[in-house]
């Protein structure tokens, strides 16, 4: 089995989309396009605008603060998930989510996607993409679709659990 050296601060990347920040820990180059996983530093307010679905799954451990996440189950109904320290939240490949920082302090966790090459190819071009400012949103879109990423509006109501 090939092992990763350790590696130095000099190594680390850090990614900034919207206001959330994305430390890249392992990217598809490092896992054969298997696995993306991130250190994800989310602010009050942070996070992804709307609902959106994408082939690879997810798995957070929040680390710092808490995050809320939506997720539209198989029967259609969307519930609302706050995990604190230590809870890990899993979402299988192309079911319907966001995740925000809905709380006053900020939130922080690892997370991994799989396989990897999608959501690490989005976060790069989203990251290039807000450089200069914010994007407008039809070239967000663009992007969104081109890494196979479907952006599916507002988080409808949702059930508490």
């Amino acid at each position: 089995m090939d092992m990763l050296p350790v590696e130095s601060p000099a190594d680390i990347e850090t990614l900034r989309v919207g206001t959330d920040e994305i430390t890249v820990l392992a990217g598809s180059a490092d896992t054969g396009g298997d696995l993306f996983a991130v250190e994800l530093r989310m602010p009050p307010g942070g996070g992804p605008p709307v609902m959106h679905r994408h082939a690879p799954s997810e798995v957070y451990r929040v680390l710092a603060g808490e995050l809320t996440f939506y997720i539209t189950d198989t029967d259609g109904r969307t519930r609302r998930q706050v995990a604190g320290v230590g809870q890990t939240v899993t979402m299988a490949g192309d079911t319907p989510h966001t995740i925000r920082n809905e709380s006053a302090q900020e939130a922080v966790a690892f997370g991994v996607h799989a396989p990897g090459g999608v959501m690490e190819g989005f976060t790069r071009a989203a990251a290039a993409l807000a450089a200069d400012g914010p994007p407008a949103m039809e070239d967000v879109l663009v992007l969104a679709e081109r890494h196979g990423i479907e952006m599916l509006g507002p988080v409808p109501p949702a059930e508490v659990r």
